[in-house]
């Protein structure tokens, strides 16, 4: 069970790791170990221990402490400290009112081969330097919802576990395979077996509802970056285009939006 520290200033430094503006510190904290990674909210921090992500602390408003999921939370966490205080000290850290009263820093593993991403899956998206952690929170959620295996994100791409895109994902990132890739992904993926599949608007791409891609056993679904999608190079490689009809005047998507269409296209039934 984890152990309670009252704390009465969120300037304590026992503290500090959770009013750390700079994500990117406390990913490289231990280096050249995994550093770590905040879970925000009981549900979605208990998401991460069930994934087998280890507890480091927990920051908690102590209303919220006789909640049933904070009280599995704490007897999952193990012998770790669980900073309690209450929620009028807690406000103090920015953004703090959308974590329903629960942090929950947790250490970070090695991301695993691509291979061992691979070795399972038929269904994989590629987020190819998708850098908004809001965008890359959603597509997990839609991924997960909607049928894909797993993802690869490329150079350039957002971190999985940066504390928006965890809470926006609402911790499907602990439960689909992911892994970052480089150099080579679509010929990677097609000596892997994969059909490989550009998202793009152009004149010559088959429409989404398109039935070949329905009997496709194992095909891999490239996702471009929010302002100009995905590289020429990309397109030119893949196997197929794809495009959702829109009607005239709207030119694209919100690339998450995007994702639950064609994820839902490909992999939906019916």
């Amino acid at each position: 069970m984890a152990k309670r520290i009252d704390i009465r200033d969120i300037s304590q430094p026992e503290v500090a790791l959770y009013n750390e503006r700079a994500e990117v510190r406390l990913k490289h904290l231990f280096e050249p170990a995994p550093g770590l990674f905040v879970a925000e909210s009981a549900r979605v921090a208990l998401r991460a221990l069930e994934a087998g992500y280890l507890a480091h602390s927990l920051l908690i408003a102590s209303e919220e402490l006789e909640k049933e999921e904070v009280l599995r939370l704490l007897a999952l966490a193990g012998d770790v400290p669980c900073y309690v205080a209450p929620s009028s000290v807690l406000d103090k850290i920015t953004g703090y009112h959308l974590t329903r009263g629960v942090l929950c820093a947790c250490y970070r593993r090695e991301p695993p081969a691509v291979s061992e991403v691979l070795r399972a899956a038929k269904r994989v998206a590629v987020l190819e330097r998708i850098g908004n952690p809001t965008n890359a929170g959603a597509i997990f959620r839609n991924a997960a919802a909607l049928g894909m295996d797993a993802l690869l994100l490329t150079e350039g791409c957002t971190d999985p576990l940066y504390r928006r895109a965890v809470r926006v994902s609402m911790g499907t990132v602990f439960s689909l395979p992911w892994t970052f890739v480089s150099g080579n992904v679509c010929g990677l993926l097609k000596d892997a077996g994969f059909t490989t599949i550009a998202t793009a608007l152009r004149d010559d791409a088959l429409p989404v509802q398109d039935t070949r891609f329905r009997s496709l056993e194992r095909f891999a679904l490239f996702l471009g970056t929010e302002d100009s999608g995905l590289s020429e190079e990309t397109i030119i490689s893949c196997d197929f285009c794809l495009r959702i009809p829109m009607r005239e005047g709207v030119d694209s998507l919100n690339v998450a939006a995007a994702s639950a269409v064609v994820f839902y296209a490909l992999c939906g039934e019916g």
